[in-house]
């Protein structure tokens, strides 16, 4: 769910910096009191899982269309929305400047659409209010099924809205070339289907997490007592980091070859014999503006590892190290931001 410069006209882009930023600007005022020493190596560790895992293009069956996990409901659940969306940035904004993946003038209107439904709605609207609820009954078995139902209605949810409001910012663009009704009869369903699946992995890891350390999950209703842990929170934070290296390093070099749910919006698949879509030719579509123009110069500049692959050749290699460098400099910053954090804190109660 990426998008590029070109969908957008610079207004509507700056006015989704100033929403993002204002997000972020309260995420970090919230924080200012979060001294939780164990969320410094769980923010890294989720963070670069997070990174490699919208790495793996999974196919959506009989459409031609691929899609990726978004993250934001499996950072909230773990650090809570603050950390969560601060987290998504992070991985955003390394994807952008160093990775080409996402325009640069789009980023505020990336993070919005990817990182704040779920880090916020989904988190206050769904996954809070179901793990505090008595669905399922009592039990582990209860709380397991409240993790699973959790994840699964919250990415399908917030997908559905991070793909709605891709549709009104490129309608606020005026982009002419995508009528508003088509454009939503393609995004929401096939974003449906990319959510149910994101769900299935939020709900898998936060599962593991909940059989090894039970603390580290966010509104986990134990009736007041501790949980057992299986695992001690190190064995923990390392199987999630080898998870990370192996997801970004080895299985990113088999993820589907087809457009994701946006660019197969935009230009459908049709060498593969699907539909074109809104046919739209990639080499040539949506606006142009001097600033989109300027964002596109930076990048090419910072990218040095472009659509995660050596700029000289396509070797798989270039996947390969793309997926290991970045998930290292995604837990490498949110690490940094932790520990500033924790230091500026240290500096005020002084």
């Amino acid at each position: 769910m990426h998008m590029a410069d070109a969908l957008l006209a610079p207004a509507v882009a700056a006015t989704m910096y100033v929403a993002s930023g204002t997000a972020a600007g309260f995420s970090i005022h919230k924080l200012k009191k979060d001294d939780e020493p164990q969320k410094l190596p769980v923010m890294a560790v989720t963070a670069a899982l997070v990174f490699a895992g919208q790495m793996i293009n999974y196919t959506i069956p009989g459409t031609g269309s691929s899609g990726h996990m978004c993250g934001g409901m499996l950072l909230s659940a773990l650090l809570g929305p603050q950390a969560g969306f601060l987290s998504m940035i992070v991985i955003l904004a390394i994807q952008c400047l160093f990775f080409a993946d996402g325009g640069l003038m789009a980023l505020g209107a990336n993070i919005w659409n990817m990182a704040f439904y779920g880090c916020f709605v989904g988190y206050y609207l769904i996954w809070r209010p179901i793990m505090r609820s008595h669905w399922f009954g009592e039990g582990k078995g209860a709380q397991r099924a409240r993790i699973i139902a959790a994840s699964v209605i919250g990415c399908i949810v917030t997908l559905q809205l991070g793909a709605f409001s891709v549709v009104l910012e490129t309608s606020l663009s005026g982009i002419t070339e995508l009528p508003f009704g088509a454009f939503v009869a393609l995004m929401q369903p096939i974003h449906l289907a990319i959510g149910l699946i994101e769900g299935l992995i939020t709900a898998a890891v936060l599962v593991f997490v909940f059989e090894s350390r039970p603390e580290l999950l966010r509104e986990l209703d134990t009736d007041g007592q501790a949980l057992p842990a299986k695992r001690s929170l190190k064995a923990v934070i390392a199987i999630l980091a080898v998870v990370a290296l192996l997801v970004g390093g080895g299985l990113s070099l088999l993820a589907s070859s087809n457009p994701d749910g946006l660019e197969w919006a935009l230009f459908g698949n049709a060498e593969e014999g699907y539909s074109e879509n809104m046919g739209l030719d990639e080499e040539n579509f949506g606006v142009s503006s001097t600033a989109a123009d300027t964002a596109g110069a930076i990048q090419e500049k910072t990218s040095f590892l472009p659509d995660y692959a050596f700029a000289d050749n396509d070797t798989p290699v270039g996947t390969t190290v793309s997926g290991i460098v970045g998930s290292a400099m995604v837990a490498g910053v949110a690490l940094l931001i932790c520990l500033a954090g924790g230091f500026f804190r240290k500096k005020k109660k002084a």
